[in-house]
């Protein structure tokens, strides 16, 4: 294994636990079972909507990374075999 594919590895954990972090931060539409466990009171009180705006940003950027990352890893693969 080269330090490339050990690099992209560790990128990779840390961007799926950031994934996952992120995704779970976001309020819940209704409907679900957010709301089927009182998530529907609490979630108009929540965060405003620029906090919500910056937190689909890092959804959105960490899924970028992740994508790349995946693929990288993919081509490295190929590469070396």
């Amino acid at each position: 294994m080269g330090a490339l594919t050990i690099v992209l590895q560790v990128v990779l954990v840390l961007t799926s636990l950031l994934l996952i972090l992120t995704i779970l931060m976001h309020k819940g539409k209704g409907g679900g079972l957010s709301d089927m466990f009182g998530g529907g009171l609490s979630a108009s009180v929540g965060s405003s909507g620029v906090a919500e705006r910056n937190l689909n940003r890092i959804t959105v950027g960490t899924a970028i990374v992740w994508i790349v990352v995946i693929v990288l890893l993919g081509l490295a693969q190929r590469v070396s075999l």
